[in-house]
């Protein structure tokens, strides 16, 4: 059996990097639809982390509307992020795939959900220990 805690801490770090890259993008001007994908893979990590710390058997997803889903079943406090769970995985599949241009969101849309994002990544860490 897989020890449940590496790969909780190997699916968080990975989050990290996420994270970590989206904000540096963001104060670089990179295009914006380029981060919300970042967001939303940081955001997809962290859950999932989550959900394995509490039991869950992974899948492959990148739903996050599923993934906070699983996590409200765990911890109703989860339900504050729905809203921006299903905004990420709006942006994820309008910009990751054409039909059409790359996506290009206001730059205070983005800071406001990249600012949702980390306060779900702290929740999780929090949560986590």
């Amino acid at each position: 059996m897989p020890d449940k805690g590496k790969a909780v801490s190997e699916w968080l770090a990975r989050g990290d990097n996420d994270v970590q890259t989206a904000r540096l993008a963001f104060r670089a001007s990179a295009p914006t639809g380029t981060i919300a994908i970042l967001i939303q893979q940081a955001a997809e990590k962290y859950l999932k982390g989550y959900l394995l710390s509490r039991g869950w058997r992974l899948k492959k997803t990148h739903d996050l509307r599923e993934l906070v889903d699983r996590a409200i079943e765990y911890d109703a406090t989860f339900n504050d992020y729905l809203d921006m769970a299903r905004r990420l995985t709006a942006y994820y599949l309008e910009d990751r795939y054409p039909p059409g241009p790359p996506a290009d969101y206001p730059r205070e849309e983005i800071a406001e959900i990249l600012a949702q994002a980390e306060r779900l990544i702290a929740r999780i860490r929090e949560a986590v220990g």
